[in-house]
């Protein structure tokens, strides 16, 4: 049987990685300052964006490859960090994993608006994959939007593809842009919808648990701002929403979400192709014309 990880995890390369010292320290470094930071709330004209230490500790991350005078983080550390990432994040899945399997009872005790909401996820896939297909992403769309790309799909993923994998690449990209954007974005969505859409405030709160943890405080500490009446009911249907979302998204990922996200790229991937190249060249003599 093949091996997928052959390329990523050679003996040599993971022993390179566990002795970069300067590496290790400097990630120590950002992860301190961001924990120090802590979390930090914004208000802008009534709407509250929070901005979580995930945020802070990636962006000190870019911060610290493209400093000058830091030169001992480099390409090099860029793919040694990828060589070390799966044995980094293991902890983490397995705590996710163990979540998962004991509350796998939840999902037969909770009621059925709760459970359903997890069928909206694979409305994004209909949405998102056209759009990736007609920028010109190839596989690398099926890892894009075959979820919202956070932890609990993140072993998926890696499993099925293999680390260096066209769709391993795309769903990183997604998860690094959700860790950047996420938390201001859903806040501010959150805030803007509770304020024009005229539902009641308790399907905003289970409609917050999307399965990620960061995302969930933030859109819950928006809309506690907006409902302050109701703080511990939102925080309650957010919380339980959003370990829904972690329990029963990860079977929906695997046994719907991404099959159907590998069909749809097979049917539409040819059509959008031609409809982006004829596009390109329409665009290619103009400029010629020009």
């Amino acid at each position: 049987m093949e091996n997928k990880y052959e390329d990523s995890q050679e003996p040599e390369e993971l022993e390179k990685a566990r002795k970069d010292y300067k590496l290790h320290l400097t990630v120590l470094v950002a992860i301190v300052i961001a924990e120090y930071i802590g979390i930090y709330t914004l208000q802008l004209s009534g709407i509250t964006i929070v901005l979580m230490p995930l945020l802070y500790s990636l962006v000190l991350a870019i911060a610290f490859y493209v400093a000058k005078p830091i030169k001992w983080i480099q390409k090099e550390q860029s793919k040694e960090s990828e060589t070390i990432m799966m044995l980094l994040i293991g902890p983490l899945l397995a705590k996710l994993a163990i979540a998962s399997g004991q509350n796998i009872a939840i999902i037969f005790n909770a009621g059925p608006a709760i459970l359903l909401q997890e069928v909206g996820n694979l409305g994004t896939i209909f949405l998102a994959l056209p759009i990736a297909l007609l920028l010109g992403f190839k596989r690398e769309s099926i890892g894009m939007t075959s979820s919202i790309c956070r932890e609990p799909q993140m072993a998926v993923v890696i499993d099925k593809f293999g680390v260096s994998s066209p769709e391993t690449k795309g769903f990183f990209t997604v998860f690094l842009i959700g860790t950047v954007l996420g938390t201001p974005f859903i806040s501010i969505l959150v805030s803007v919808l509770a304020f024009t859409v005229p539902i009641h405030q308790f399907a905003y709160g289970m409609a917050c648990g999307i399965g990620s943890a960061s995302m969930n405080a933030a859109a819950v500490a928006s809309l506690i701002t907006i409902f302050p009446g109701y703080a511990a009911q939102l925080e309650a249907f957010s919380g339980m929403a959003n370990m829904i979302s972690m329990v029963t998204g990860m079977y929906v990922y695997i046994l719907v979400a991404i099959p159907l996200t590998q069909w749809l790229y097979k049917v539409l991937e040819p059509p959008l192709s031609r409809v982006r190249s004829v596009f390109i060249n329409k665009n290619k003599n103009k400029n010629i014309e020009g």
